[in-house]
């Protein structure tokens, strides 16, 4: 199985072209084992890239542990990056079909030729509750208690074709990321489960995002969580509608439009290719 390691934002995924390869007969198999960072290829998960009969592509995305995801921010950067620079489209703007929907970009290309930074629809966030879903109370759950390792704490739940929740805190650290944020994934009040991201903001136009992510643990960035958690700062008052979210694996731009959509730029990265062998069977 030919492969490419690409990453957005130091968010890193093993990308597989099936206009070209055929798919592996188990997919949440070769996800896992394809993601091992000591056996494998080391990644945050597997990404097909897919023919698509209403886009130029389709991306179907699974994390480390094999469970299938409807989105992920950073990952489709590289889709688009992968798609223009392999010729399978080569255009400006490009339409990718997500378990989201079918999601539109504008793609910036580098010195040579090949792109380096893609600005993307993100869509307009979910934030009934049923719909994100989270069991918690509101049109969107904001500033809502939720009980969890022990304590009490305030949190508002958007979702961006897959749920998150967003926690404020003074300091991002090791015991919100590592400790907490497994707890808040497996919550009962996340029947889908859920990704959790921890906010520190630093001005207005401006935060620090970790992020503990459904099905993958901490990742170095993840698109949807940070468009949510801008989301988040504007429905509680403490962003504005333009912030930059800073990760461990570099900054994303958000952008929440009056027209509610929301728009997510940022870096796309290629890092090596090669061969997996892995039995099909």
């Amino acid at each position: 199985m030919r492969f490419t390691k690409m990453h957005g934002a130091g968010n890193d995924y093993v990308y597989v072209d099936c206009f070209r390869e055929p798919l592996p007969q188990d997919i949440p198999a070769a996800a896992i084992a394809v993601s091992d960072r000591h056996t494998g290829i080391g990644g945050d998960g597997l990404v097909l890239i897919c023919p698509s009969p209403v886009a130029d592509a389709q991306m179907r995305m699974f994390n480390a542990d094999g469970s299938e995801s409807e989105m992920c921010g950073n990952a489709i950067r590289c889709v688009a990056k992968f798609v223009y620079d392999r010729g399978i489209a080569k255009k400006p703007e490009l339409k990718i079909e997500t378990g989201r929907g079918v999601l539109t970009m504008q793609l910036t290309p580098g010195r040579d030729g090949l792109i380096d930074r893609v600005r993307v629809n993100m869509g307009v966030p979910i934030l009934e509750s049923a719909r994100i879903p989270t069991l918690l109370p509101g049109d969107p759950p904001t500033n809502v208690l939720l009980d969890v390792a022990g304590q009490s704490i305030p949190v508002t739940c958007v979702s961006m074709g897959n749920p998150h929740c967003v926690t404020f805190v003074e300091e991002v650290n090791d015991d919100w990321v590592l400790r907490v944020g497994p707890q808040i994934e497996r919550h009962p009040a996340f029947p889908r489960r859920v990704n959790a991201e921890f906010i520190q903001v630093v001005s207005p136009q401006e935060f620090i995002m970790r992020v503990w992510e459904r099905g993958s643990g901490e990742t170095m960035a993840c698109g949807t969580g940070a468009c949510a958690a801008a989301v988040a700062g504007v429905l509680t008052g403490r962003t504005e509608r333009t912030v930059t979210a800073h990760l461990r694996g570099g900054d994303l731009l958000l952008e929440w439009s009056d027209s509610g959509e929301i728009f997510m730029t940022g870096p796309a990265t290629e890092v090596f290719s090669g061969d997996w062998t892995m039995n099909r069977s």
